[in-house]
């Protein structure tokens, strides 16, 4: 093989890839631009130079000129949607990078990058280079030949992939490399605009390019052809000769590029250093340019206030620094009596200090503490190894310390706050959590501490899968682990967190929500701390009882299917109820397919089918199936053995809107509108025969939420008088009095009441309600025109997103919604429905929390044994001695109802029962 290696970069598609790789998690800078597609590009750049070595390159892009394809079919390319504002403003900066990086960028008014590429690629290696096209773009396959390969780039850790001819062949299922591009002329692709042949996807056109070779030959055979597929064929025959030349990339491009052209010349470091630190990209720097002297992480064993002794160093890579930042930093491992000591009595005076514990696993029951460490000051902290027996006795010494006046700092302090409260170690107010500090400052991005430690402080922590291993049956337990390796990693865990609060501080200031942090997200904490501590008892006799119940329902349930397709098949299996539903009993004319050439079965489109019998018991069959899967069969195997009832852990930072979530198992989700769902309620029960289940729950909370923050006359008017607001709502949309508003209308107006919130369209209600569009429409319009203060409200909103780029509640969650501006229609729309939804539903969430606090405050000085014991969305669950219902039941509703003062009435409905489902 040649030394010579050019690798040919499609720079809009790296860059579109870039920019999408961060959606969950973009890249700001302190000066507010979304740098993510020019960090993702970058390091691609980076990557490929370092890791693939190439004696060329460049990158080549479109021109905004039209090219041949736009000459010969107009619509080509018509309906792509306007590019992100946010990737607009990146192209100038990334343009600016490849110039730094004395990358040349080839273009040709005329001709996209595609034909530049392919000219390029068959020219180099007729020269004898071995060239790499670097794209995701599938349409690339049909260039490959001797010494041109496509090249992947990975994703997620995934590896890179190599497309060369053989493995070109065995993915499209053909003879030859060319008859790629006879199966894109077919296939047609909607984001190009090519039309393809009506009918054919990619399944058919693999099938029919292996059986005719071409599609010349298809058309010229389209007599052997059946049905529509012969009809469509014959009809479109013009339009399948055009989409072919429309997917044909050209290889006679009038380029004229010497090897010295696209040669890599040394980078121009100034430039580089200059853009690097005008995007903040401070890692990349040291990576690339080699700012900072590598130096060697060590572990020092005993006193931290002396020289000390180093036991062991742990070089760059092992320290987790892969390629950041590096901290000047001394750590320590105590284990005598005087240098614990020494410890205690500094912590004991420090005015704060961050702490973290190491623990056997993450199960708050089972696992065993191993250690802990602390943090006084950045770049300064000890790991304390935990005894393995008499853990009680070792850790009275720590109470001083965590009962103290210092501020106590951890990232994720609930479970640290748990792991102690096991031993008899509480910890005392002042708490901050660097996790959730982050979550109110940026709702909508990770939380977790190496992602921020790499963001806010361009440094990589030393992953825990570095000592473990990855997840699997090898993974290993820090138990196993010798004190000096986890030392290290606790003790940088500390210095990180204690780092990351200093940065998370004054930007609670700089977005103003220290008041959400300070007044609702911190005192939070030992609420749900509490709450998941006393779990739910279940009983586990009538959850196996049902089990039998529902596997009997299936049994008939599955027999009716089988007898309504008139054979057995597998009804688990999508590709099988595909094939029946639309292969045999010929339900619909053009069955929708999935991207794999399967019939879409989802629920979503087997709903619009449930006319149809077995299509309705198909649909039952999978509820029920599920139903018992992942509730009656899995809540059992989740019972805390040392307990006897289920410990659900909730989730303060994964919703940006400021819900609360939860998993192992997520209660948030247990059924309520089915039966059938209905009745695994039964199996949540108080502890004992002396005490019931209480619930407590807002009436349509969010609705009233929205009458407060729009101020809306009428919705205002009709909860002040106590009315149903979905049948008030009906008798303004459809213009008639109270009394005469039957039970479709309410139907509708709910619906509608509902739907506004969530920026529901009239598309979006007609297929809700299985009404026309029209009727839809105007119902919508009906609605805005007698709730104007609705109407004023979204358009308010909607303003005030545009010009300050967030929304917020009452209270001051704010929620960021970067894509409000943007020129992209269909990132817009979703960006202004999440701006109009944000504030009401936010506001609802931070109602019930504050509930939540002030109960739990209530609880701890009152002498009733009570217990809050779950939380699902509006409603608070209770586990209340019978000789205290009656107080409970005055008293949760008032303090419910209280917790944050609205123009109109708060209801709370409460109830109580033997189980969960009798007390809702």
């Amino acid at each position: 093989m040649s030394e010579r290696k050019l690798f040919l970069l499609d720079g809009m598609a790296l860059i579109y890839r870039a920019f999408f790789a961060f959606s969950q998690n973009h890249r700001i800078t302190s000066y507010g631009l979304n740098t993510s597609a020019i960090y993702g590009f970058t390091n691609t750049l980076i990557d490929v130079m370092q890791k693939q070595k190439p004696t060329h390159l460049a990158v080549v892009f479109d021109t905004s000129a039209p090219t041949e394809r736009h000459i010969e079919f107009e619509q080509y390319k018509a309906h792509r949607e306007e590019m992100p504002e946010d990737l607009r403003k990146s192209i100038p900066h990334i343009f600016k990078v490849i110039e730094a990086f004395n990358i040349p960028v080839l273009t040709l008014d005329g001709y996209e990058a595609d034909d530049i590429i392919g000219t390029m690629a068959w020219q180099m290696a007729d020269e004898g280079m071995q060239v790499y096209m670097m794209t995701p773009d599938k349409d690339f396959a049909q260039l490959v030949r001797d010494g041109v390969y496509i090249f992947k780039p990975g994703r997620s850790g995934a590896p890179d992939e190599v497309l060369g001819v053989a493995e070109v062949l065995a993915k499209w299922e053909i003879e030859r490399v060319d008859q790629v591009i006879d199966i894109l002329g077919l296939w047609g692709d909607a984001v190009d605009n090519i039309p393809g042949v009506p009918g054919v996807g990619e399944k058919t056109s693999k099938k029919l390019i292996a059986q005719y070779g071409t599609v010349e030959n298809i058309l010229a055979h389209t007599h052997e052809l059946k049905g529509k597929q012969k009809e469509n064929f014959e009809n479109f025959k013009e339009q399948a000769l055009l989409s072919k030349r429309l997917a044909t990339i050209n290889t006679q491009v009038p380029i004229h590029y010497t090897l010295a052209d696209i040669h890599i010349d040394e980078p121009n470091t100034e430039a580089l250093e200059k853009i690097f630190a005008e995007l903040e990209f401070k890692t990349l720097g040291k990576r690339l340019l080699g700012a900072a002297p590598q130096v060697q992480q060590t572990i020092i064993q005993g006193d931290l206030f002396g020289a000390g002794n180093a036991v062991g160093s742990v070089s760059d890579v092992q320290a987790g620094q892969h390629e950041s930042a590096v901290f000047e930093h001394n750590y320590s491992i105590a284990t005598t009596i005087e240098e614990i000591s020494q410890w205690i009595e500094t912590l004991k005076t420090a005015k704060e200090f961050c702490f973290d514990t190491e623990t056997s696993g993450l199960d708050m029951f089972s696992s065993r503490l191993l250690g802990l460490s602390f943090s006084i000051e950045a770049g300064k902290a000890v790991y304390i190894p935990v005894p393995e027996t008499g853990i009680e006795n070792f850790l009275e010494q720590f109470k001083p310390v965590f009962e103290g006046e210092a501020t106590k700092i951890a990232h994720n302090i609930k479970f640290d706050m748990q792991v102690l409260a096991k031993y008899g170690v509480h910890i005392a107010e002042p708490i901050y959590d660097t996790m959730l500090a982050h979550y109110v400052i940026e709702p909508d991005m990770r939380h977790k501490m190496d992602v921020l430690s790499q963001n806010y402080l361009n440094y990589t922590p030393q992953p825990i899968e570095d000592l473990i291993g990855k997840k699997g049956k090898n993974q290993l337990s820090l138990e196993q682990i010798s004190v000096d390796k986890v030392g290290f990693y606790a003790a940088e865990d500390a210095d990180v967190t204690l780092r990351l609060k200093h940065k998370m501080d004054s930007m609670l200031d700089e977005r103003q929500v220290r008041s959400v942090f300070d007044n609702l997200e911190m005192p939070l904490v030992k609420v749900l701390a509490d709450v998941e501590h006393e779990g739910i008892r279940v009983d586990t006799g009538f959850l196996n009882a049902y089990s039998l119940e529902l596997e009997t329902d299936l049994q008939k349930i599955q027999n009716e299917i089988y007898s309504l397709a008139g054979h057995p098949f597998l009804i688990s299996s999508p590709q099988q109820v595909g094939n029946v539903l639309f292969d045999e009993l010929k339900l619909l004319d053009k069955p929708k397919k999935t991207k794999t050439g399967q019939y879409q079965t989802d629920e979503e489109t087997l709903q619009k089918l449930s006319e149809h019998e077995i299509v309705k018991r198909i649909l039952d069959y999978r509820g029920v199936s599920k139903l018992k899967s992942t509730y009656v069969d899995a809540l059992p195997n989740l019972v805390e053995p040392s307990t006897g009832r289920i410990h659900t852990s909730f989730n303060q930072a994964v919703a940006a809107t400021g819900r609360l979530s939860s998993n192992n198992p997520n209660l948030q989700n247990i059924p309520i509108r089915t039966e059938m769902g209905r009745e695994v309620r039964k199996a949540f029960i108080p502890r004992s025969s002396e005490h019931v289940i209480l619930s407590a729950d807002y009436s349509q909370i969010e609705l009233r939420v929205i009458a407060h923050v729009s101020g809306d006359k009428a919705m205002i008017d009709a909860f002040n008088q106590n009315l149903d607001i979905h049948t008030a709502t009906a008798s303004k949309v459809f213009g008639v009095e109270l009394d005469a508003v039957d039970s479709d209308m309410r139907r509708k107006a709910k619906t509608v009441n509902f739907g506004i919130i969530y920026g529901i369209s009239a598309f979006g209600l007609s297929e809700r309600l299985s009404i026309p569009r029209g009727e839809a429409k105007e119902i919508i319009e009906n609605y805005l025109s007698q709730f104007s203060g609705i109407q004023d409200y979204m358009q308010s909103t909607l303003e005030f997103a545009r010009a300050n780029g967030y929304v917020q509640t009452l209270m001051g969650r704010r929620r960021y919604i970067r894509d409000i501006n943007s020129n992209n229609a269909t990132v817009r729309g979703f960006a202004e429905r999440n701006a109009i939804n944000a504030p009401i539903q936010g506001g609802a969430a931070d109602m019930i929390k504050l509930a939540m606090i002030n109960i739990h405050k209530w609880l701890k000085v009152s002498t009733l044994q009570s217990k809050m014991i779950l939380q699902v969305h509006d409603e608070l669950l209770f586990d209340v001695p019978k000789n205290e219902i009656e107080e409970m039941q005055t008293r949760i509703p008032e303090l419910m109802s209280h917790a944050l003062k609205l123009d109109v009435p708060i209801l709370v409905e409460s109830n109580v029962g033997t189980n969960w489902l009798e007390a809702h």
